[in-house]
C-alpha cells in the first residue's frame, strides 16, 4: 500500500484520481446533468487507465516475457474494452464501432507521429529497430484487409439472410483475428524474439515495479472503478455530445480514444523523448494492433453474449478508409528505421484532418 500511495503522491497524473469519487457521487445526486457526469467521467477515466497500465506492467514484469506479453496483450488496451463493453450492453453499436476504428487510427497516427515530433525536437534523427515496426504493420494491414470484407458484401443486406451472412463473415473473421495476434505473439515472444532486441539507444534506467500483491490488488480495484465510471460515461455521453455538437462517431472516434489511451501517450512521450524510440513505436503500432486483432474480434463475441443483438464488423466507409490510410501511413514511415520531427508533424496534421472530417461530417443517419 506504501508503494501505490508513493507513486500516487509522486506522479501529477494521478492527483486526477480525486475525480473518480467525485463522478460517482454526482451520479447518485445528479443522474440528469448528463453534460456535467460526461466531463467528470472523462477526467476520473483518464487517471484510471494510468494507474492499470503501472499495475499490468508490475504483474507482466513478475512473470517473465512470454506470460508478461500476453499479459500486456490482454490488459495494455482494458481502458478501451471496459468502455467498449459497456457500449455493447447498452446497444450502442455506432460509438463501439467509432471506438474501435478511432483507437487504431489514434494509436498508429496520433501517438506515433507524436513520439516522432517529441523525440525529434530532442535529437535530430532517431533511429529504431524495424523489425518490430513491420510485425505491427503486417499484422494491422491484415486486420484492415479483413475489415474490408463485410463492408464490401453489405450490398448483400438485401438478399433473404442477408444480416445472418453479415454476422457469420464478422464471426469468422473475428476467430480468424485473434489467431494471427496468438501466431503473432508467439513469433515475437518466443520463436524469433531476438529480431525484436532494441537498438539499445538511450537511457537505460530500470524502474522499480510494484510489489505482485500490490500490482494484482491494484489492477482488481481499478477494473471495477473503471467499469463503474464508464456505465456512467456511456449513460451520458450522447446527451452530452448533443450538448458540444458532436456526433456519437466523432466521440467514439476521438474523445474515447485519447481518454483510453492517456497511459499509453504518457509512456510512449516520455521514451521518445529519452531517444528510446524502440519502446515508443511498440507501443504505438503494437497498441494498434491489439485492437485491430484482439479488442474488435473479442467485442464481436462479447455481443452474442451482453449485446442486445450480435454485432458485425460493418464499419461506415469513411471509417474504413481512414483506417486504411492509418495503417499505410504507418508502414510507410516506419520501413526506413529513422525518424526527424517533421515527419510525426505530418502524421499529427493527417490526424487532424481526420478528427475536422468527423466533427463537421458525421456520418449518415448519425447527424
Amino acid at each position: 500500500m506504501q508503494t501505490l500511495l508513493r507513486e500516487i503522491r509522486n506522479t501529477p497524473l494521478l492527483w486526477m484520481l480525486a475525480f473518480v469519487p467525485i463522478v460517482l457521487v454526482a451520479e447518485a445526486v445528479a443522474p440528469h446533468s448528463h453534460t456535467l457526469l460526461f466531463v467528470l467521467a472523462v477526467l476520473a477515466i483518464v487517471p484510471l487507465a494510468a494507474l492499470l497500465s503501472h499495475a499490468t506492467e508490475a504483474v507482466a514484469a513478475k512473470t517473465g516475457d512470454a506470460v508478461g506479453g500476453l499479459l500486456n496483450a490482454t490488459l495494455g488496451n482494458l481502458t478501451e474494452l471496459i468502455i467498449a463493453i459497456t457500449a455493447l450492453r447498452a446497444g450502442q453499436y455506432m460509438l463501439v464501432k467509432a471506438s474501435i476504428a478511432g483507437a487504431i487510427v489514434t494509436n498508429a497516427v496520433f501517438m506515433l507521429g507524436a513520439c516522432l515530433l517529441l523525440g525529434g525536437l530532442r535529437h535530430h534523427v532517431q533511429e529504431y529497430n524495424r523489425a518490430g515496426a513491420r510485425l505491427s504493420s503486417g499484422l494491422l494491414l491484415m486486420a484492415t484487409v479483413a475489415l474490408l470484407a463485410p463492408s464490401a458484401v453489405a450490398d448483400l443486406e438485401h438478399l433473404p439472410q442477408g444480416g445472418d451472412i453479415l454476422n457469420k463473415l464478422s464471426l469468422g473473421i473475428s476467430v480468424l483475428l485473434i489467431t494471427a495476434y496468438g501466431l503473432g505473439l508467439l513469433f515475437s515472444l518466443r520463436t524469433h524474439k531476438e529480431l525484436f532486441a532494441s537498438a539499445g539507444h538511450g537511457d537505460d534506467d530500470k524502474e522499480a515495479h510494484w510489489p505482485i500483491g500490490t500490482a494484482v490488488a491494484t489492477l482488481l480495484v481499478v477494473t471495477v472503478l473503471v467499469a463503474l465510471v464508464s456505465e456512467i460515461f456511456v449513460e451520458s455521453v450522447q446527451k452530452a455530445a448533443e450538448t458540444f455538437g458532436m456526433s456519437p462517431a466523432f466521440v467514439g472516434f476521438i474523445v474515447v480514444s485519447l481518454v483510453g489511451a492517456a497511459a499509453e501517450f504518457a509512456v510512449a512521450f516520455a521514451a521518445a523523448r529519452k531517444d528510446r524510440l524502440d519502446m515508443a513505436v511498440s507501443i504505438a503500432l503494437g497498441s494498434a494492433s491489439q485492437i485491430a486483432l484482439f479488442v474488435a474480434p473479442a467485442l464481436v463475441l462479447l455481443s452474442y453474449v451482453v449485446g442486445p443483438k450480435p454485432m458485425d464488423l460493418q464499419f461506415w466507409p469513411g471509417a474504413v478508409t481512414m483506417v486504411m490510410i492509418a495503417t499505410v501511413t504507418s508502414a510507410f514511415i516506419t520501413a526506413s528505421g529513422r525518424s526527424a520531427w517533421f515527419v510525426g508533424a505530418l502524421m499529427i496534421f493527417i490526424y487532424a484532418v481526420f478528427a475536422m472530417t468527423l466533427y463537421v461530417v458525421p456520418p449518415a443517419g448519425q447527424g
